[in-house]
Order: structure tokens, then sequence, then C-alpha cells
């Protein structure tokens, strides 16, 4: 991608020079030898953050339940950021800009998001966030979330490498924004009682993959941008899609695959939405929730 030098969004809100909300860090002695960084504390990292981003786990729970996080009021953390992790930080913030100017084109009266970058944990507007959560969006206070370490699980772990990758998160979480100013998010969410939970894990894949089309709007709209997008940036976003289907992570994890318990979609459905997207333009099509076809 040839993103230097474009314009970055101002809605950013930066907490990565402290603790953000006030949590402390992740301990040694709790369940996580040797700290968040050693093997043993970034395997478990690594497990919660999949089984909470892919099934919507609240992360803190998971991460209390195995000794790993401190609950510390009093505990603050101040870590200078590598020349590598600015340049990620400016890199995000300018793609958050183009999905501003996208959305603005296709919606005039298009209402933009905040994104808030974290080191470690913060409060949310829907609770508690911590590394394990994973990038995410918050229709409570519409704002996306991300700790930029997720990027690194990404290449290293998932085999998603690339700045068109990281880009294609960002482009999903603001689709859940595009989701909740339409409406769409606040009718599935008010179905969870009336559903049990393999129904509503449909609902669930159906709105996965409907933010999955309109990162790929925006990727059809953002390429005409004077070169912003190049020659193999849609292949590593269709490649990131395919890497974080519920059968493949599954598979990779738990060396089964449970239908019944996806709530994403499969890596060829997100693959498929995604392209649909991003070939199309066309907001139209990505109806999600009327078609047998997914």
């Amino acid at each position: 991608m040839k993103w230097q030098g474009r314009r970055e969004s101002t809605n950013v809100d930066d907490q990565r020079g402290g603790s953000g909300g006030g949590f402390g860090g992740f301990g040694g002695g709790r369940g996580l030898p040797g700290g968040l960084f050693s093997k043993g504390g970034l395997i478990m990292i690594v497990i919660v953050l999949l089984i909470s981003w892919f099934t919507g786990t609240n992360p803190l729970t998971l991460l209390q339940e195995t000794g790993g996080v401190s609950l510390d009021q009093n505990q603050t953390t101040q870590v200078d950021a590598s020349p590598e992790e600015e340049e990620l930080a400016s890199f995000v913030k300018v793609i958050l800009g183009s999905t501003e100017d996208v959305w603005k084109q296709l919606k005039p009266d298009y209402r933009e998001p905040s994104l808030t970058l974290f080191r470690g944990q913060t409060q949310s507007g829907c609770g508690s966030a911590t590394a394990a959560s994973g990038p995410f969006y918050c229709s409570a206070d519409e704002r996306v979330y991300i700790d930029l370490s997720f990027y690194e699980e990404m290449k290293n772990t998932l085999n998603a490498p690339g700045d068109f990758a990281q880009a294609y998160v960002i482009a999903h979480e603001v689709g859940h924004h595009v989701q909740h100013l339409l409406g769409i998010t606040n009718r599935v969410h008010s179905q969870r009682g009336n559903l049990n939970d393999e129904e509503y894990n449909q609902l669930s894949v159906r709105l996965e993959l409907q933010a999955d089309f309109l990162a790929g709007i925006w990727a059809h709209y953002a390429k005409d941008n004077n070169g912003f997008i190049e020659e193999g940036d849609i292949e590593e976003a269709l490649n990131a899609a395919a890497a974080i289907g519920d059968d493949r992570l599954q598979k990779q994890f738990q060396g089964t695959v449970n239908p019944e318990s996806f709530t994403h979609g499969t890596s060829n459905q997100r693959v498929r939405w995604f392209k649909k997207g991003f070939l199309s333009g066309d907001t139209k099509q990505g109806d999600t929730f009327n078609t047998s076809d997914l």
C-alpha cells in the first residue's frame, strides 16, 4: 500500500502511554509464568485472544478465570513506543481516515467513529478491554479499539501478514459501525433472548459476513485513490479473511470443526463476501440476512 504521507484521521485517542483504564499489567505470578511476553504468557494470551475475538466471549472473564490479569487500580504503565510501533500507529490513522472519506462519499450523513489505541488494557463503553480482546467495535461509545500487538499475532500465529491485511481488520470494524448507524446491530442483538445459542450464532455469522462485505466496499472505493492500493494488496486481505474463518481457526486450535458454534463464518464465506463488496462496490448487494446462499 502507498499509505505514507496521506491524511491521518483526527478521531484517534492514543492511550498507549498509560494504563488506559486503570488496570494493572499481566503478572508473572498469577497464571502467566514470567509475564505477558514470556513463552507461557504469550501462549495463554494468544489462546484467549482467539477464543474471545471469534466467539464473542468476554476476554476479561477468561483471563480472570485463568489467573491472568491483575485488577490493581493503583498500577499504571508507561512504555515508550518503538519507531516501528509509531509507524504502525500512523498507518492505523491513515486507514481510519480513508474509511471516513469513503463512507462520507457513500453516506452523506455518516457519523465518524473514534478509534482508541491502547496497550495491554483499557475501558470501553462495552466494558473492560484487554489485548486479548483483539480489535473490536463498541456501539455504546461508537469506538473501535485496538492493541497494535494484535498485528504481530496476525502475522506470526494466523499467518496473515501484510499492511493491507492489517487495513482489512480496521475496515471490518468500521463496517460494524456502519451496521450500527443503520440499526442492523441493534436488530440482531434484540433477538438474543428469543433464540437458542445455535440460532443466535447463525445471526452473528450473518452480521460478521456483512461487515466483511462492507470492508470490501471500502476497498473498492479506496483503490481509486492515487495508487493507495497496489498489486497484491487485495490478495493479502483475502488471505486474512480466510485465516480467520471459524472452520480454519477451530481446526488449527481445537483439532475439530463444530459448525453449530460458528459466529463469524467459514474461511470461504468470509473471502466470498469481502470479494463481493470489493468487486461490486454496490452496498445493495450486501444483505446477508435475506439470502440462503452465504
